[in-house]
């Protein structure tokens, strides 16, 4: 989108941020301080959907240490807490949540920011939701030679501009953003809740995929998929694709940034001239093959490549494994892997410090249950009917974010006040 940063809607002012907010980032805390219990470190997995979840981290500091050395680190209830390293533009809106009550005590750490206002002139929800705007994120992308990942830290934050109405006007603005969210939100959770739906007939019919209560045998990934050496690989090395490579239209490749909870992204595709798709053919992707997330914070998500034409992996970060559909339904392979404790069972095969990672000879290790293809096709049957019901959720969806970002854009171009 094409930002006109000289205009400023009447009765508004640009000023920098720096002039009105309090704003810090987490200390650089090494794994040698890392406790299990004490005081727990923010870290840019734990905000996701406009939300702070602390589960999915262990990683503490001591008490003694927190509230002693770290202390100025603390968060305190109501600061504006955002993601600052490794976040993909288009989903940087889902980096931002406010600190809550329940979230502490709780202790900023590296690539993990806070904002609070300086005066109370400015409403800190209006500020989150600038944030949110191309405003916001096309100045920062020149800051940062515009790059698609956003990796910024204070330094940038202290050079950017942000639109100030009076606090009234700014108070109505977040109010009105609030109301537009709170519609996307509310079918969100309806989708979310189809999900947990499919997993609780998947626990009904066959148990626990980890625990095994209905004594299933357990076979690796490996023994279940086509008979082709390709069957089970990764993408190329980031070397085998150069600049020259692509196109405007070719072959799409497929980046981790496609694989999401709800099913394959069918978006945001770069494109490979075919000559060189030849080239790289071990890592194409076709129908009902399952992908899988094999680095970041992603890691062990997967999806079926339900589209009709041939893609291939991006990186070795995303991994492919073709199913042998004469034995095994795709379907209960993806749920399989979707449920909770599998997930779980995932990661204990994670390797690498700085960079986390599953290589192909763990996940050709995956155990999966020996269930009988009649169960598994009654299984995809039902999700099949909850799939349809998604689709009309996904719909409205699609019409309440537009709304929102329709909002979004007036809001702060003056024209909703």
């Amino acid at each position: 989108m094409r930002v006109d940063f000289n205009f400023v809607p009447n009765g508004w002012k640009k000023v920098k941020i720096a002039k009105k907010l309090f704003f810090q980032e987490g200390p650089g805390v090494r794994k040698w301080q890392f406790t299990t219990e004490g005081i727990k470190l923010l870290n840019v997995g734990n905000i996701n959907d406009g939300k702070v979840d602390l589960s999915t981290t262990d990683k503490h500091l001591s008490t003694e240490e927190a509230t002693g050395k770290y202390a100025h680190f603390l968060v305190d209830e109501g600061d504006l807490l955002i993601a600052c390293s490794g976040i993909v533009v288009d989903n940087f809106h889902n980096k931002i949540a406010f600190a809550k009550k329940e979230h502490l005590p709780l202790c900023l750490n590296t690539s993990t920011m806070r904002f609070r206002p300086l005066e109370n002139d400015v409403d800190l929800n209006y500020f989150k939701y600038f944030l949110q705007t191309a405003h916001f994120t096309s100045q920062l992308q020149k800051l940062i030679t515009g790059s698609a990942q956003l990796n910024f830290g204070p330094s940038h934050i202290k050079k950017i501009d942000f639109l100030l109405p009076p606090l009234s006007t700014q108070k109505r603005i977040a109010q009105i953003l609030d109301n537009a969210a709170a519609l996307r939100d509310k079918t969100q959770q309806l989708l979310s809740e189809y999900d947990q739906l499919a997993q609780s007939i998947f626990l009904e019919m066959f148990g626990d995929p980890v625990i095994n209560q209905k004594g299933y045998d357990k076979i690796p990934l490996s023994e279940i998929v086509i008979d082709d050496k390709n069957a089970i690989v990764d993408g190329p090395f980031g070397s085998s694709i150069k600049k020259s490579d692509y196109v405007d239209q070719g072959i799409p490749i497929i980046r981790i940034n496609n694989i999401r909870n709800e099913g394959y992204h069918d978006k945001d595709y770069k494109y490979l001239r075919r000559e060189k798709y030849e080239e790289l053919k071990r890592s194409k992707v076709v129908q009902n093959d399952i992908l899988i997330a094999r680095v970041g914070n992603t890691i062990g998500k997967t999806c079926i490549f339900n589209k009709n034409f041939e893609a291939l992996l991006s990186t070795t970060g995303v991994a492919k494994a073709s199913i042998n559909q004469s034995k095994y339904n795709v379907v209960f392979i993806d749920k399989l892997m979707s449920i909770p404790t599998y997930k779980k069972y995932i990661q204990t095969f994670i390797r690498g410090a700085g960079q986390p990672y599953l290589n192909l000879t763990q996940i050709k290790s995956f155990k999966i249950l020996r269930v009988p293809i009649k169960l598994q096709n009654q299984f995809a049957e039902k999700i099949a009917l909850i799939e349809k019901q998604k689709a009309l959720a996904k719909q409205e969806l699609q019409q309440s974010e537009d709304l929102f970002n329709c909002l979004l854009q007036k809001a702060f171009k003056g024209e909703l006040v």
